[in-house]
């Protein structure tokens, strides 16, 4: 093989390299929870679910960010603060909030995973309403048991804007 064909050989192993890597990348980053939706309600809002007269029983996807975290004897109850879900059935934390939902899920959950801040999406049925509180704001929450939960991996914030530093001199890093 001379020199010519070798370094064509290598630059074609590098561009499938690049692309099988890239690819995997790419659908890491846009994978979704593997959820049965046969049957879901992806349109009722955890609002209209808590209405007087909605329809229990009902299976829905619903996600937000957790509010709070109490194990139980049996089950672990999450509240959360619902938001619409995109693509990926990810909570869009930065549009406008759907409502508040208790989330109940058999077993045991770590608190410390599932902790307020957390995004999480869940597929489940709507098992009955419960009244309580929001600070000293009575509320009815629809409840959701969970059948399929997904915990979100926390997203790490990366600036893209310069920084400038002063101190012995004057530099600029990225």
């Amino acid at each position: 093989m001379t020199p010519i064909e070798e370094w064509r050989a290598k630059r074609r192993l590098a561009a499938i390299l690049a692309l099988c890597l890239g690819g995997g990348v790419l659908l890491a980053a846009c994978a979704s929870p593997p959820f049965n939706l046969a049957g879901v309600d992806t349109t009722m809002t955890p609002v209209q679910a808590a209405l007087p007269g909605a329809t229990l029983g009902q299976r829905v996807e619903w996600g937000g960010v957790i509010v709070t975290a109490r194990n139980l004897a049996d089950r672990t109850d999450l509240q959360v603060l619902a938001y619409p879900l995109d693509s990926s059935a990810r909570p869009e934390d930065w549009k406008s909030p759907l409502g508040r939902f208790i989330l109940q899920q058999r077993g045991y959950l770590e608190t410390i995973d599932y902790a307020p801040g957390r995004l999480v999406t869940a597929v489940g049925t709507v098992v009955t309403v419960q009244a309580g509180l929001v600070g000293k704001a009575p509320y009815r929450f629809a409840v959701l048991g969970a059948e399929q939960l997904h915990l979100w991996r926390k997203r790490i914030h990366v600036s893209t804007k310069p920084s400038i530093r002063f101190g012995f001199g004057v530099g600029y890093f990225r």
